[in-house]
């Protein structure tokens, strides 16, 4: 592996990522997505500021062992008027159990001035008398220049001495931080450029913030500028609009440059894994939009992209989705065609070269459904089950008689105003009927726990099912409360897997059964359940 093009790669998630609104981490959070981060390869991982709170106290008393990362304790230079003896912060890195640190200290003359009201040189021997304390205890230490480039266009030979004396101090890495996220690609490769001509490439890093949305383009200039370190967080989390996504930055570094990272094609097939266990961790939706990793990454809709893909991927796919472990997506909608339906009838293990009129009408219903309301870009189950259906694969599990939804709105007893949700149901199983009541937070849950009330002693298949996600969208709001809706549901089970159907009716309750209806079916299907015998 060539030295000058070896990129290393810092993950900085577990301490940016959690200045993300919304974001908490806790210890075993931490644990998890630092593992991830070690299997997935990359070289740095930032777990937090030791004394900072007691997550990170708790994460750095006994911090985890990694295959191939080194981990990094995040701190700051001395404070203004101690000795390096004698500040609590430092005292803090030096006695984290970990090899490796990273300090942030002002690059920015007007932070300097007016933030800390010091002298310049002071700051200078605050950086440079923090970098050498550090370097004689620890393997590697790194200094974050915080506002580097907003300072460099303000006082270029000030923000050289800051970087410059870290260097000279015995900093591994000198990390140019665009702090504010407001420096456009061109200058960042301008003045990386200039910056390498005082502290060699081979030791100058890049931290891009995102509001611009140019975090991940920065970075990479950066890198063409001769920076060989990048930091980034996963899925680009963190304070505002969030820092450099490496999981976007990593495939483009890997895929679509000459340059080398730690990470192999094997370790590249996890990025999407990796990229939907943190939201998962964080009880988000992942973006379906998301480069390279989300849903609709390598989705086709029209049909001549279709035909197009069928004939040479590499007409709508910049990369083969397999190397970064997401995979191909045939949507279907009212725009499909012909080419769309085969190619979805295998993903789904259908014979597309079977009974031309089935497929035909398959085709068709598609259109007359969406054309109701329906819609299967993100309901595959429901689709799924609609092929099947015109094929005859799909067994008549249970049927319904009726169901009746009440809400009650009252002062309990405490004085306090509840609102409770009470489904009754009665199904038709192999004959006989099966009438359950349940209680739910809310109409769709009590429905949804009614007839898996219902079901579950004939299927136990469905133990483990769960509602985890509900959509609904108006369809025609100029009609006011008697709109048709459109209900999404996404289900998962306890192994991890997740399906989503669609239903649609004026009733959202109705609309609610029929998605939820879908869902129950495509579990038995999947697991190859029988329906009782005495069943029609």
């Amino acid at each position: 592996m060539s030295d000058d093009k070896r990129v290393y790669l810092f993950d900085s998630t577990l301490r940016d990522g959690a200045q993300t609104q919304g974001v908490d981490f806790n210890v075993a959070d931490k644990f998890a997505i630092a593992q991830a981060l070690d299997d997935l390869g990359v070289d740095y991982i930032e777990g937090g500021w030791p004394g900072a709170n007691p997550t990170d106290d708790a994460f750095f008393t006994d911090p985890p062992a990694f295959e191939t990362a080194r981990l990094v304790a995040f701190g700051m230079t001395r404070r203004a008027g101690r000795s390096t003896a004698n500040d609590p912060g430092l005292a803090g890195l030096t006695n984290a159990k970990v090899a490796n640190v990273c300090m942030v200290g002002k690059a920015w003359d007007f932070h300097v001035d007016v933030a800390l009201g010091i002298a310049r040189d002071e700051n200078l021997a605050m950086i440079g008398e923090s970098v050498a304390h550090m370097a004689g205890r620890k393997d590697e230490v790194m200094f974050d220049a915080e506002h580097f480039f907003d300072g460099y266009k303000a006082d270029r030979d000030f923000a050289l001495q800051c970087v410059t004396v870290a260097y000279e101090a015995g900093a591994r890495w000198v990390v140019l931080c665009d702090t504010n996220g407001g420096t456009l690609p061109d200058e960042v490769e301008r003045i990386v450029g200039e910056v390498a001509d005082a502290v060699p490439g081979s030791h100058l890093g890049i931290h891009c913030h995102n509001d611009t949305e140019n975090a991940v383009a920065n970075s990479l200039a950066a890198v063409k500028a001769g920076a060989r370190q990048v930091q980034g967080t996963l899925n680009g989390l963190g304070e505002r609009c969030g820092n450099a996504n490496l999981v976007s930055l990593i495939p483009s570094l890997i895929l679509k440059t000459d340059y080398e990272t730690g990470i192999g094609e094997a370790e590249l097939g996890k990025l999407t894994q990796v990229s939907r266990m943190l939201d998962e961790r964080l009880n988000r939706n992942p973006t379906p939009n998301a480069a390279y990793v989300g849903d609709s990454a390598f989705a086709h809709k029209g049909g001549l992209h279709v035909s197009a893909v069928e004939k040479d991927p590499r007409t709508y796919e910049h990369v083969p989705p397999e190397a970064v472990g997401n995979r191909r997506h045939i949507v279907i909608s009212d725009q499909a065609g012909r080419a769309n339906v085969l190619a979805r009838f295998r993903e789904i293990g259908l014979d597309s070269h079977a009974e031309e009129d089935k497929i035909a009408r398959v085709v068709e219903r598609v259109k007359a459904r969406e054309f109701e309301g329906y819609a299967y870009d993100g309901a595959e189950a429901s689709f799924e089950l609609l092929a099947r259906r015109a094929f005859g694969e799909v067994p008549d599990y249970f049927s319904l008689r009726r169901f009746r939804v009440m809400d009650d709105r009252r002062w309990n007893a405490r004085g306090e105003l509840v609102t409770e949700s009470e489904a009754t149901v009665t199904l038709e199983v192999a004959g006989g009927d099966y009438m359950t009541v349940a209680n739910g937070n809310g109409p769709v849950n009590a429905l949804d726990i009614a007839i898996r009330k219902a079901l579950l002693p004939i299927y136990p298949q469905l133990e483990g099912m769960r509602l985890a996600d509900y959509k609904v969208r108006i369809l025609t709001p100029q009609a006011g409360t008697g709109a048709i809706t459109r209900v999404m549901i996404e289900n998962a089970d306890d192994a991890g897997h997740h399906w989503n159907t669609v239903g649609v009716s004026p009733n959202i309750i109705d609309a609610s059964y029929n998605a939820l209806f879908d869902g129950i079916v495509w579990k038995l299907l999947k697991e190859g359940a029988q329906p009782p015998a005495g069943s029609a």
